[in-house]
């Protein structure tokens, strides 16, 4: 009986913690519903100081290999599955990438690129130095 009403009183804020949390949102302070605690200016300045989130902090994540071909630009269309009863369900089609070893004749050497089988038919019939200059690709990275 007694953990059921320390449970409870955890979880409940009693009525002095209600009229500190209305005057601490008031003025922006941050306020703990579960343990019946708030946060004030002096409990922040207190604690040890934390580095704030850069400005633009979703550049940090890694960088994934996506499935978009370089040279045309394809990429992953939505679609609809249509069945017998005209139900829809999302599908993805994807796009027809391969790696593939072509023969780059200005660097005189081989590139390992994946690229789309569309982009290796116009790379046949245009050449590699042609559609990456098109594309903005440098081979020289690669």
């Amino acid at each position: 009986m007694a953990t059921t009403t320390l449970l409870y009183s955890s979880f409940s804020m009693p009525a002095a913690a209600v009229r500190r949390s209305t005057t601490a949102s008031s003025l922006g302070f941050a306020t703990s519903q579960l343990a019946g605690l708030s946060l004030s200016a002096a409990a922040a300045t207190s604690t040890a100081a934390v580095a704030p989130l850069p400005k633009h902090h979703h550049q940090l994540q890694p960088i994934v290999a996506r499935r978009i071909c370089p040279f045309t630009g394809k990429k992953t269309n939505r679609a609809n599955k249509v069945s017998f009863s005209n139900h829809k369900t999302k599908t993805q089609q994807f796009v027809n990438l391969q790696y593939k070893k072509l023969w780059w004749e200005a660097g005189k050497r081989f590139v390992k690129l994946r690229l789309s089988t569309k982009a290796l038919k116009t790379i046949e019939k245009h050449g590699l130095d042609a559609v990456a200059r098109k594309a903005g690709i440098d081979l020289n990275k690669k």
